[in-house]
């Protein structure tokens, strides 16, 4: 038997070749996402210590920064060679060309202590005193700085000030590398700059021969409490901590996606064997005739499936080792550090031989054994002509159940506010389908044979009845088609969805002409009084606010408060200003609050304005009790809340000025702050959803290759069929049926096919994205399910185009054969 299998394996390869293929690009997608991330684990354990080499003890903030003053008394304790206070947050740097450089910037203290320096210096040196910089050399380099000339730095404290460059570093690939400049000054600079405090930590150099766990104890008896006191290996530990968390969610995302290639993959093997052993039943039987038992043919089955896996895993590790360093390569053109190369391991290489031959051997398993179910005499007969079994009663009652309780979870979801709803109701919805495939998809195909036979006659009538002759083989097929298809509708919807909910918010909120926003972080203290003294320039809103005593504090404008509001109980919003407040409808019935009434916010007295409402849910929830919000006017704001900053400023030009000039005037004043962006309504809108778009993009094309390999499927099942129906092709061409018609039977039945697997996955896509957005919805947010006809309609147009092309070769070889030698085929 063993002998036989081998040679069965070689005689039906080419029938088993697109199954490889199949098994190929799975375990590909596997092994490319473990060698790959593997690489970025090995590269983030490299860099975890890059800049603590001469770190022998840190002390690490607590709920506050550190204070300069805790420096000198570390320092100054027995034991202690160097300390020095650190911190990284963001600033700007104004580039050459008199504009801010783009991408976002690392800000850091560097040591003065020669003792603590671990920065690579490719040129100068590093800061020794208050007014030098240095930057990495990527920066250096693009802007043509020359060192020793002036650059000029500005972050949250204030507006850019001139620095003399004594250096270049490199920091590529390091923590600190993430796509924008790096700016290393001296510890006072870095405070001053980023309007901090104190410090993140300060690093400790000790003296040779001194016990670190004494000197330990010292430091954290220096400190104040709740300071963290670690030794280099604790240091280092969190550092690799830190370095991996994010590669971890990263590798479970695409984890994920290789899982879901992996079982498109499956249900594309299962339904070649099915096929192929359907096609050998004859073969069979005369094994069984000759003395064969049932488990020996049987196991010969799961031998040959086991040999196809391993042979196609084998290539698939090949191609992932390719396609992770294509991955590699397009995070690092984007700018997105993904350092540490390709990792190929001996794990990866056996994990993936095993899944790929599990996966095979698995999906073969089902098909093998009711292959060896058909009685040896019976099973003479030719197996094309055999009727294939209808779906059972059970099957069909357990795919209504579970259809009814996908619908009922995903509504559910909706009406709960529970996200794992929506998973349990897409994937039971999707297990119903699945069960009532042979009937639904059949059903489907008839219906758009209709204007196909409209269009191409008797083609596609041929081609509806070879679709629909064997329900189960083009069920499995088509389901292939959805899961792929259903997640890019998801997809597509929810960020669509997402989207006009962002866009629609800011219409309701934002009703000025400009935004002056903070790049990475909040605007700088002075920007907004700037601003406000322009006389081009008539509004000047910066959004700020304050949780105190369980109420929300906000900065509120006259102009602009009203357009937030929803509704008015009592008083006049326009009445806000200096000693006057709105307080929201759910805080004064609270505390028995009313109009004219005298107040206490923050320890200072306020008269209620006005009692109004906002019924709009804030996106992402709020920090106290709904309604619990008091409105103030920003001069008064200020004085409560001198420290506290937003992130956006609203602009509008004064009376008789036109946009042009209040732009201008704008900019005039943005120049020199680095760390800000102007923005118009148009331009905010973009910035806000440019993130959705760049997601469904990454998402789309990882979830591209499972559409592929169910598209290998639809080719399979084509190219399987026609070795099936070569007699009857023979018989079709004998009695007219043209080469182009045969051509376009085999092309409408693959179109039908594919069409009717999106048509379903897009329905069943619009239904998960129909539950997540009600979920969104209820959580908080303008969010409504929007369909973008276009893209479903796209994916539609893809996948009909695909399928024409996956029909190319099973109509070649349905017509490579003459028609004499075909008619007394076998």
């Amino acid at each position: 038997m063993l002998r036989l299998t081998l040679r069965q394996v070689r005689a039906d390869g080419l029938r088993l070749l697109l199954s490889s293929l199949a098994i190929v690009l799975g375990v590909a997608f596997v092994a490319g996402t473990l060698m790959f991330t593997d690489g970025m684990r090995a590269g983030a354990y490299q860099r975890a210590g890059a800049f603590d080499r001469h770190t022998d003890l840190a002390a690490y903030a607590g709920a506050t920064p550190l204070p300069p003053a805790l420096v000198d008394r570390v320092r100054a304790l027995d034991g202690v060679a160097a300390a020095a206070g650190e911190l990284t947050g963001t600033a700007g740097v104004v580039g050459a060309d008199g504009r801010p450089v783009l991408g976002y910037a690392v800000l850091a203290a560097i040591p003065t202590e020669p003792a603590l320096q671990s920065y690579d210096v490719v040129a100068g040196r590093l800061p020794q005193r208050p007014g030098e910089v240095v930057l990495d050399e990527r920066t250096v380099a693009e802007q043509r700085f020359a060192v020793g000339g002036p650059v000029s730095v500005g972050g949250a404290a204030g507006a850019a000030r001139s620095y003399t460059l004594v250096g270049a570093v490199d920091v590529a690939g390091s923590v600190r590398d993430v796509g924008g400049p790096f700016i290393g000054l001296t510890g006072a600079d870095a405070l001053a700059v980023g309007g901090g405090r104190g410090y993140g930590r300060i690093m400790v150099a000790t003296r040779p021969g001194v016990d670190v766990t004494a000197l330990a104890e010292r430091v954290r008896a220096a400190a104040e409490p709740g300071v963290t006191v670690r030794d280099r290996a604790a240091i280092l530990d969190a550092a690799v901590t830190d370095a991996v968390r994010d590669l971890r969610q990263f590798e479970l995302m695409l984890g994920t996606f290789a899982a879901v290639a992996v079982v498109v993959a499956g249900f594309v093997i299962a339904n070649t064997f099915a096929i192929v052993l359907a096609q050998r039943s004859r073969r069979t039987a005369l094994l069984r005739l000759v003395g064969a038992t049932r488990g020996q043919v049987h196991r010969a089955t799961l031998v040959e499936a086991a040999l196809t896996g391993l042979a196609a895993s084998a290539i698939g590790v090949l191609v992932g080792t390719a396609l992770a360093a294509a991955l590699g390569a397009l995070l690092g053109g984007v700018g997105a550090p993904a350092g540490g190369g390709v990792t190929v391991t001996l794990r990866t290489v056996l994990l993936s031989l095993a899944l790929g031959t599990a996966l095979t051997v698995g999906a073969a398993a089902l098909p093998a054994w009711q292959g060896t179910r058909i009685a040896p005499v019976a099973a003479l007969t030719d197996a094309a002509t055999r009727p294939a079994r209808p779906a059972g009663r059970v099957r069909l009652v357990v795919g209504a159940l579970a259809l009814a309780a996908g619908v009922a979870s995903l509504w559910g979801a909706g009406a709960t506010g529970q996200v794992p709803l929506v998973a349990a109701g897409g994937l039971l919805a999707f297990g119903g389908v699945v069960a009532f495939g042979p009937v639904l998809v059949p059903a489907l195909v008839r219906v758009l044979g209709v204007p196909a036979r409209a269009l191409f006659g008797a083609p596609a009538a041929l081609a509806v009845a070879n679709a629909v002759r064997n329900p189960r083989r083009v069920a499995a097929t088509a389901t292939a088609m959805v899961i792929g298809i259903g997640l890019v509708s998801s997809f597509v919807v929810g960020a669509g969805s997402v989207k006009a909910g962002i866009e629609r918010a800011v219409d309701a909120r934002v009703g000025v002409d400009f935004l002056v926003t903070g790049i990475g972080g909040d605007l700088p203290a002075p920007l907004a009084a700037e601003l406000a003294a322009r006389p081009e320039l008539g509004v000047v809103h910066e959004q700020r606010r304050r949780v105190t005593d369980g109420v929300e504090v906000r900065a509120a404008h006259p102009a602009l408060v009203r357009r937030t509001l929803s509704g008015v109980d009592a008083g006049d919003p326009g009445a806000l200003g200096p000693g006057a407040v709105l307080v929201h409808r759910e805080l004064a019935a609270a505390r028995g609050w009313a109009v004219d009434d005298t107040v206490t916010v923050a320890g200072r007295p306020f008269r209620v304005a006005a009692v109004v409402a906002d019924d709009r849910p804030v996106p992402g929830g709020g920090r106290v009790r709904r309604g619990f919000v008091v409105e103030m006017a920003d001069a008064d704001f200020g004085r409560l809340f001198p420290a506290e900053r937003g992130y956006l400023a609203e602009v509008d030009p004064a009376d008789g000025v036109g946009a042009d000039a209040a732009r201008v005037a704008v900019e005039s004043v943005i120049a020199r702050y680095p760390t800000v962006n102007l923005m118009d309504q148009a331009a905010y809108k973009r910035m806000l959803t440019g993130t959705v778009d760049m997601v469904l993009g990454f998402v789309t094309a990882l979830l591209g290759l499972a559409v592929v390999i169910s598209l290998v499927g639809v080719a399979n099942t084509l190219s399987l069929s026609v070795v099936e129906r070569t007699r009857e092709n023979a018989v079709l061409r004998a009695v007219g049926l043209s080469r182009a018609g045969m051509r376009a039977t085999l092309a409408v039945e693959a179109v039908l096919t594919a069409l009717v697997g999106t048509l379903i996955g897009v329905a069943l896509g619009i239904g998960v994205a129909a539950g997540a957005m009600a979920v969104v919805a209820r959580v908080g947010g303008e969010f409504t399910l929007v369909l973008p006809w276009g893209r479903l309609g796209l994916i539609v147009a893809v996948a009909g185009l695909a399928a024409l092309l996956a029909s190319v070769l099973p109509a070649r070889r349905a017509l490579a054969r003459p028609v004499v030698a075909s008619l007394g085929a076998d």
